[in-house]
């Protein structure tokens, strides 16, 4: 797999990353045994960078992470998160007791004594962000994190962080069907230095061949609540990306890898970390770097599917609170 930068100074990881969030099952039922595979399958693959978060299946998640690294003691870069705290009611802290106690936490979920990058997962809206990156700082020159990251946050947020400790990373979310970074956080990124890490870079699961059907959800699947997933929204949103789809077919591509290789395209900066629970389903976008778009493959993709052509907003009012409105 080729190779980026994630962010200036730091480590040098596979393009395309990994978010493992669903190792929780957020997205319906998983198992270890799943979610070890999938690993072996993303290192196979050259994905060296991996994404996870405290708040994911409390610790499920990282747990799962650090069984694999005990085993096998693999050469990867490993991002975790602190910040939301699930109540109820849910709340974001960011005081550097908190922060503190969460990462000792982790690492020991993790099997580490150390984490390359540590995101705040939500931005306490009440704590100024110049003391949030004091407190990260403050961890980096005690050797337990590599650098730090934010998430869900505006441009502005990123510049006062940055103003006081030089940020690694900013991980919102950013797909075909959700463009707000590209009103001003990309360009923030790419004149700061700072890597872009897009979440969610197949629209939760509607950029595959297969596109999920809300109606065959889990239960427990959190997008059942979500605005895009919902009717009528559904179905205009579906047929918007049929087009897209039968594009992809034409040029001898999976639908997920030429979704992410335009994420890939729009800046070398940019490290998106789709999320799977399967190998299976690893294996259809794991390839994607190798895709070069033409100019006439964006012509196409932006009439198919041009900003703003998603029906529903990308979180319920409920899933929104903490993420920063920058436009």
């Amino acid at each position: 797999m080729k190779t980026r930068q994630l962010g200036t100074g730091g480590p040098t990881v596979g393009a395309i990353g990994l978010g493992c969030m669903s190792f929780a099952g957020f997205f319906g039922g998983t198992d270890e045994d799943t979610s070890l595979a999938c690993l072996d399958a993303a290192l196979a693959a050259g994905i060296t960078f991996w994404d996870t978060s405290n708040i994911y299946g409390m610790g499920v998640s990282e747990r799962v992470i650090g069984t694999y690294l005990a085993a096998k003691a693999p050469d990867i870069v490993l991002a975790t998160k602190v910040g939301i705290v699930a109540g109820p009611p849910r709340r974001f802290d960011n005081s550097e007791d908190h922060i503190r106690a969460e990462l000792d936490k982790s690492l020991k979920n993790l099997n580490r004594d150390f984490v390359d990058l540590y995101y705040i997962h939500r931005r306490e809206a009440d704590r100024p962000v110049e003391a949030v990156a004091e407190t990260m700082a403050k961890l980096i020159d005690e050797g337990l994190i590599g650098g730090y990251g934010l998430s869900e946050v505006a441009p502005a947020t990123l510049r006062r962080a940055h103003a006081v400790h030089p940020c690694r990373a900013v991980q919102n979310e950013y797909s075909l069907w959700s463009r707000q970074p590209e009103l001003g956080m990309i360009q923030a990124c790419a004149e700061l230095g700072v890597a872009f890490v897009p979440f969610s870079p197949l629209a939760r699961g509607m950029l595959a061949d297969v596109p999920v059907d809300p109606s065959r959800m889990d239960d427990a699947d959190w997008r059942r609540h979500g605005p895009r997933f919902t009717e009528p929204n559904f179905g205009y949103n579906r047929a918007a990306i049929d087009g897209f789809r039968d594009f992809a077919q034409q040029r001898g591509w999976t639908t997920s890898a030429a979704a992410l290789a335009w994420v890939l395209d729009r800046g070398p900066h940019l490290i998106p970390i789709p999320g799977t629970r399967t190998a299976t389903h690893l294996s259809d976008w794991a390839q994607a770097d190798a895709i070069v778009l033409t100019d006439e493959d964006r012509r196409i993709i932006a009439r198919l599917l041009p900003p703003g052509f998603a029906h529903g907003d990308r979180y319920s009012d409920a899933q929104m609170v903490g993420v920063e409105r920058y436009c």
